[in-house]
């Protein structure tokens, strides 16, 4: 898949190894490398995107601002965006990624860069999406184009049907475990899963494609991808028959048991059965990775007519706007709100240990998002474990790591 998109968006046949110069179809800028971008777009090149309809800068790493230089460089970036014509969604509209979908600025075939690393996720509907840094994003949106080495590929297959309890959120998490944190490393990890998996999952399985090094993570389009969205996938993306890998991996969804990050690397992962108990200080649902509104409905199952533990916080902030209001209508925010969760602004929260949540000395955080490295969520001794949302409700009601059997029981005692 990664060869045949690279080749056509750089109009002419390339494969693993070659270098390719091809078309950008959408540059995604996040205000936490605003200010970098425009320096290297005003000073660097001395250029305005030349497509400014295909530049989009979301502000959602600190949203609402949270110190007067955040509050500056988000000001900066209001006044780019009006002055170029490039899109701009600004505080409250939600996580990049999750905006970007939601708005169809990602579509099969597709190259989308991200200024941000989790630009993986728009492979979930077959777009070449990837991560760069503020020079590349600036020199794409100057010139419409980029230069990208053509990744190799590693086949994932997932088989069987997952089980009661058992999520997409886990199956990316095995994932990874098979993989190791570097075992795509700069390779294009080509999800081969039918027609399984709703458009919210394929997101949370590329989403942590990148946690295992790749380059980028494309799901092989199916089920609602080709009936729920209207998406017009090409006959060319999908990969040939007998094409090559570097390596190939099944994955039998039947045997696989809900499962957990420990710190502090996301390829440490374990069945959640062997870390339950574990007391908890704090609970985050949320994020690109886990913030969607089949994840707000899973944990609001576990959370129905029952409180969260006195000694543990519950974080819940919806991946988008459009998230909320759909949370907010059906009901899901009431219940979650009763249940005592604080609800914060769509955006990425304390994701990335800069607001809304940061971690205390010695403080444990069970989190829906994407990484637990040493001070990723506050303080270097604060320990991060993730899991998936009905994992974190689960733990937010025990004060301790759970699975969502352990308050049934808990509940019947």
């Amino acid at each position: 898949m990664a060869e045949k998109i690279l080749s056509r968006r750089g109009h002419r046949a390339v494969y693993a190894g070659d270098l390719a110069v091809v078309d950008v179809d959408q540059v995604m800028v996040v205000d936490s490398i605003a200010q970098s971008f425009i320096e290297r777009m005003e000073r660097d090149l001395a250029a305005v995107p030349k497509y400014p309809e295909r530049v989009s800068i979301v502000i959602d790493h600190v949203a609402p601002a949270s110190t007067v230089s955040v509050a500056q460089a988000q000001k900066e970036a209001r006044a780019y965006a009006a002055a170029t014509g490039v899109r701009l969604f600004d505080v409250g509209r939600g996580i990049c990624h999750q905006v970007l979908m939601e708005e169809r600025l990602a579509q099969p075939g597709w190259i989308v860069l991200g200024s941000d690393s989790h630009s993986t996720t728009y492979g979930a509907v077959a777009a070449f999406g990837t991560g760069m840094g503020a020079t590349d994003i600036a020199l794409a949106a100057a010139s419409g184009k980029t230069w990208l080495r053509v990744p190799e590929s590693v086949k994932v297959t997932f088989s069987g049907d997952l089980q009661p309890g058992v999520t997409a959120k886990d199956a990316a998490l095995e994932m990874i475990r098979v993989l190791g944190a570097d075992g795509a490393t700069y390779q294009s990890i080509e999800i081969h899963a039918g027609d399984r998996f709703t458009r919210g999952e394929r997101m949370t399985l590329a989403n942590l494609c990148v946690e295992a090094g790749a380059k980028a993570g494309l799901v092989v389009p199916g089920g609602e991808i080709l009936t729920g969205y209207g998406y017009d996938v090409p006959d060319w993306v999908y990969p040939d028959p007998g094409a090559d890998y570097r390596q190939e991996v099944e994955i039998d969804l039947t045997t696989l048991r809900p499962r957990m990050s420990a710190p502090s690397e996301v390829d440490n992962v374990h069945d959640v059965s062997a870390l339950r108990g574990l007391k908890v200080d704090q609970v985050f649902i949320g994020t690109c990775t886990n913030g969607r509104i089949e994840d707000l409905h899973a944990a609001a199952e576990v959370l129905r007519g029952r409180r969260v533990d006195p000694s543990t916080r519950l974080l819940v902030i919806p991946a988008s706007s459009q998230v909320m209001e759909q949370a907010l209508e059906d009901g899901t925010l009431l219940t979650l709100q009763r249940a005592g969760a604080a609800l914060g602004t769509p955006g990425c929260g304390p994701c990335m240990g800069r607001h809304q949540g940061v971690l205390a000395p010695g403080e444990v955080c069970v989190s829906t998002s994407n990484r637990n490295f040493i001070g990723r969520m506050g303080d270097k001794d604060a320990r991060v474990y993730l899991a998936s949302p009905a994992v974190a409700a689960a733990t937010a009601v025990m004060g301790r790591i759970a699975l969502p059997g352990d308050v049934e029981a808990w509940v019947g005692a």
